[in-house]
């Protein structure tokens, strides 16, 4: 056996260490996939998707090529271990991989876009005292036109860093917002209950 020393790559994942921190970030990766797209030329953005964006499955715009489209939405899957940043709206587009069209690629050209800012983002482990589990949650409200269901998430810190998020599609269609976020508010506490 050897002894390499500290760890500083592993499966795609670049890792600093420190006795106060530890810093894992996806730069080169994002790099690669901005460069497998051809879009490590283009105009940078501050967020990721607009706030307004209603996707459907009908919405009259061309269809794409939905090779390139999945091959789009798998890398972004992949960028997610690091990336709370982009999981909504990497998964609000991964629920028409089989229906793409001109309004879904133009917002993952912009999540591309907003990558190309951000290449250098990751999550940081800070060393702390007092170790406090904390979880926020929140939904929309018949955020998915097809079929009316809303788009919840959750996310839980453990002292100052964030180690464990998910954002999905509900699985029933609520009546109103307080029953989206009753909905919410219980898979985020049972999911409180497992950590």
């Amino acid at each position: 056996m050897t002894d390499p020393g500290l760890m500083s790559f592993f499966l795609g994942m670049e890792i600093k260490q420190t006795e106060e921190e530890i810093f894992i970030n996806q730069k080169k990766y994002s790099k690669e996939i901005l460069k497998k797209f051809y879009k490590e030329n283009s105009k940078p953005t501050a967020t990721s998707m607009n706030q307004k964006n209603k996707f459907n499955k009908g919405d009259g715009t061309a269809r794409v090529d939905e090779e390139k489209f999945r091959s789009l939405i798998g890398c972004l899957l992949y960028l997610i271990a690091i990336r709370p940043d982009i999981l909504h709206a990497t998964s609000l587009l991964s629920c028409f991989m089989h229906c793409s069209s001109e309004i879904h690629m133009r917002t993952i050209k912009r999540i591309l876009r907003y990558i190309k800012r951000t290449c250098s983002f990751g999550v940081k482990f800070l060393k702390c005292q007092e170790l406090r589990l904390h979880g926020f949650s929140d939904s929309d409200w018949g955020g998915f036109i097809d079929d009316m269901k809303s788009t919840f998430g959750f996310c839980f810190n453990l002292g100052s860093t964030l180690f464990s998020w998910s954002s999905k599609k509900q699985d029933i269609i609520a009546q109103s917002t307080t029953k989206t976020k009753f909905i919410v508010a219980i898979t985020a506490v049972n999911q409180a209950l497992w950590l």
